[in-house]
């Protein structure tokens, strides 16, 4: 097994290679900005370091959000691309879960990333393999009291301290973290995201930012 793993749902261009065991190699880079710029020379930075070549990966493993439109599809169209190319599968994985998986918290706890617009993607977790809540988009002050008390995981926690209380490490999506959940799952036949081999499709939770306009006036030849 040798995994090539990436997630761009939030501003941590992260990439990894994990050969079933362990991590072999991870990239990450924190701009919310460049995700199209970044993640290529993050996954060539991996399988380098890794010793490995891209036609020696059997599996893509890809966060398909809660995220931002723009970021999140660069992860996704690149894990598609690659599965193609290859004819391998590609294993999407909620980024919510591959934070959870990486705070080792028994639970209960909640996960949560930035949304923009003053909200968080967030859901609850009984244990770091275990998402009790699906993934919901709000604003803190609103899900104050369903998240009162719990520990908090994730960037967008940390953005709002009055609300999270108690936030816990890490702050940042981890590739490498992705990569684990995902060779724990298949090593144990657990299902993924885009279960019975459908494509990974992106977790957006609300409509795009960039909008055609309802009505805008015509421009005829005179």
């Amino acid at each position: 097994m040798l995994l090539l793993a990436f997630d761009t749902a939030t501003p941590a261009v992260t990439a990894a290679v994990h050969d079933g065991t362990t991590v072999l190699a991870e990239s990450t880079s924190i701009d919310a900005r460049r995700h199209g710029e970044l993640l290529m020379p993050a996954v060539d930075c991996v399988l380098r370091e890794a010793g490995a070549e891209l036609d020696a990966v059997t599996g893509i493993v890809v966060g398909v959000g809660p995220g931002p439109y723009t970021g999140l599809r660069v992860g996704l169209v690149t894990a598609a691309a690659f599965g193609d190319a290859l004819g391998i599968p590609v294993h999407g994985i909620c980024t919510l879960d591959g934070l959870a998986y990486a705070s080792g918290i028994d639970g209960p706890f909640v996960v949560a990333t930035d949304a923009r617009r003053k909200e968080v993607y967030w859901a609850h977790y009984a244990g770091p393999r275990t998402r009790s809540s699906d993934p919901a988009v709000d604003r803190p002050g609103d899900i104050a009291t369903q998240v009162a008390g719990l520990p908090a995981v994730g960037a967008g926690a940390a953005l709002y301290p009055e609300v999270f209380t108690d936030i816990r490490a890490p702050a940042d999506q981890s590739a490498g973290a992705l990569a684990a959940l995902a060779a724990a799952k298949l090593a144990e036949g657990e299902p993924f995201e885009n279960e019975g081999g459908l494509p990974a499709l992106p977790l957006y939770l609300r409509r795009p930012d960039a909008q055609v306009p309802a009505a805008y006036k015509a421009v005829l030849p005179k």
